[in-house]
């Protein structure tokens, strides 16, 4: 009987020489080698690797004294016992399964082992194409580490139907897996989610079909975020909710107001069962905030909004979700001149405005800020009458005049025109500069545009109302040339203002031009011919004022020789009369 033992022993010393069969068993019974195993060959009816039932027959602090009918009892650490880190429950009397290790050892127990022999058992139960359930218990390279019983990998790949980023959110995480590849041999199973996934999608894409119409409600997981919209998932089936069906209100994007994984119910707007293409819409299952505008928004109306866009020619009020209004520009304030909104507005902020119009057919809301407030321009005609002197500084210079601040927001202005009776101004900047203080005279208000007109000179009396007076015609003045041009030479008459020389009027004899005559600065006598007070003008001559000089000569030489001429005759007489006396 013994020499029979020593051949069976010898026959599977044999076998160490298959490489193959080393690493099968190596890898089907973990830690100790095959020439261990089998150099420590059980006695009796039990092999190694044999699952046998045992009984435990006593609980230490840190092992479990367990009897499988042998001539020894074994010994199993308690952490064996523990499952996901919990203390171990077992007590004395429990049946459990073990794998026979080894014989006895020095101390004379035999090598027992619970976890061995449940990996074994998973073992023997799986097979390719199982489906099995798993937890996900570490992140390694190119995947996911499963205990399915025993430690599997699913690839990164086979985690879900789309790539998963994140792997690590996953851990601790349990599901579903197919086994798609297993090798008992070498101890390699590799896991699948996503058969498991594709399936079941399709079945739920079959079911959505037969069930999707248009017009339906349905519900949904967002899928995926683009600029223009998202896609939804219904089952089986993607649907794009478009950027526009989005909300009755303003969306920038589509992630301001979803995130990928949020569920969502959403109408169907359009189905093409041929081509498998769904619109979506997540407004329409609310109503149109638009069919009770005019009921809700009646015009001169006060409402409160926030303001939602700034554009160069207004800003865009939120007056509730899916209705805005827009404030023009224009509309912003009675008396700043309101270059772009974002100068009195930011968005964001909270404003109560006016209804002005309201257009249903345009969706359009139209909205002024400044009718919250009085407008001056209706009080200011009482406040500042035409003829009131007032007093401001001068807020801006153009071209054609000054504004000068009136009141609070109101400016006034003084036209060229209306700064000097008498100077000749190119430019208001020649007499005022910004900042300067002036008085002015209220010469018109204008309501319905909003101007009010202002006048410097009228604060002094119009000195053309006296000219003619002063410079009748025949008056002969003397004056310092200001300008030469082709036509003539301009002469100051008094400080502010000028008569004209006509060409003609320089000299009898022709005059090539009026610069061979006379220059600026110099000092001419003329004649007043005429005065236009209308045009304020005045005409003066040299050539008259010439002609009277010579006529003054003659008539002086005339009266000189007519004088002569009688004292002549009467000295003759004289002495024709004494002669005769004498006779």
């Amino acid at each position: 009987m013994s020499e029979n033992k020593e051949a069976v022993k010898a026959q599977e010393l044999d076998l160490l020489d298959d490489d193959d069969m080393m690493d099968e068993f190596d890898e089907e019974f973990g830690e100790e080698s095959f020439r261990d195993l089998f150099e420590n060959s059980l006695q009796g009816n039990l092999a190694v690797g044999d699952v046998v039932e045992g009984t435990v027959v006593q609980v230490n602090p840190d092992s479990v004294v367990v009897d499988v009918g042998y001539k020894s009892e074994g010994v199993i650490p308690l952490s064996e016992f523990s499952v996901d880190g919990a203390p171990a429950q077992i007590k004395v009397g429990d049946k459990i399964d073990v794998l026979f290790e080894r014989a006895e050892n020095e101390s004379g127990l035999i090598g027992l082992s619970k976890e061995k022999a449940d990996r074994q058992k998973v073992w023997n139960a799986l097979e390719e194409g199982a489906v099995v359930e798993g937890r996900i218990v570490s992140r390694i390279k190119g995947g996911l580490s499963v205990d399915i019983g025993v430690n599997a990998f699913l690839p990164g790949s086979q985690v879900d139907l789309r790539p998963v980023r994140n792997l690590d959110k996953l851990i601790g995480e349990t599901f579903e897996f197919k086994i798609i590849k297993l090798n008992k041999r070498r101890g390699n199973i590799v896991l699948s989610r996503r058969v498991l996934l594709e399936a079941e999608r399709e079945s739920q894409r079959s079911l959505t079909l037969k069930t999707l119409e248009e017009g339906q409600i349905i519900d949904g997981v967002v899928k995926n975020l683009t600029d223009y919209g998202a896609f939804i998932d219904l089952g089986g089936i993607d649907g794009l909710l478009h950027i526009t069906d989005m909300s009755w209100g303003r969306v920038s994007h589509p992630g301001d107001i979803l995130a990928v994984g949020d569920s969502i119910r959403v109408k169907v707007l359009k189905f093409d069962r041929d081509k498998e293409r769904v619109s979506l819409g997540l407004k329409q299952i609310t109503p149109d905030p638009w069919l009770s505008v005019s009921e809700k928004y009646p015009a001169s109306s006060r409402v409160s909004g926030k303001v939602v866009s700034l554009t160069d020619y207004g800003a865009f009020v939120e007056l509730e979700e899916g209705v805005e209004g827009l404030i023009h520009v224009s509309e912003m304030s009675w008396t700043k001149r309101i270059k772009h909104p974002n100068k009195l507005l930011s968005i964001g902020d909270e404003v109560e405005t006016v209804v002005l119009a309201v257009d249903t057919d345009n969706r359009r809301i139209s909205l002024g800020l400044k009718q919250v407030e009085p407008n001056p321009w209706e009080v200011i005609g009482e406040k500042f009458p035409p003829g009131t002197i007032i007093e401001g500084q001068v807020k801006n210079i153009t071209d054609f005049g000054i504004f000068v601040g009136v009141d609070e927001g109101i400016d006034g202005l003084v036209h060229i025109s209306d700064l000097s009776w008498t100077k000749r101004i190119k430019h208001p900047s020649e007499l005022y500069k910004k900042g300067d203080i002036v008085k002015a005279v209220v010469l018109n208000i204008d309501r319905e545009n909003e101007r009010f007109s202002l006048g410097v000179k009228q604060l002094t009396q119009d000195p053309w109302q006296v000219i003619p007076e002063q410079y009748a015609p025949g008056t002969i003045i003397r004056g310092k040339v200001t300008s030469v041009t082709e036509f003539g030479i301009f002469l100051e008459v008094e400080e502010g203002v000028e008569g004209l020389i006509h060409v003609s009027e320089i000299s009898k004899e022709k005059i090539e031009s009026p610069k061979d005559f006379a220059k600026v600065g110099d000092e001419l006598e003329a004649v007043v011919l005429h005065v236009d007070t209308n045009e304020h003008k005045i005409a003066l001559s040299i050539k008259h004022l010439s002609e009277r000089k010579e006529k003054a000569e003659v008539d002086a030489f005339m009266g000189a020789q007519k004088k002569a001429t009688s004292s002549l005759g009467d000295l003759l007489k004289g002495a024709f009369d004494n002669a005769s006396d004498e006779a």
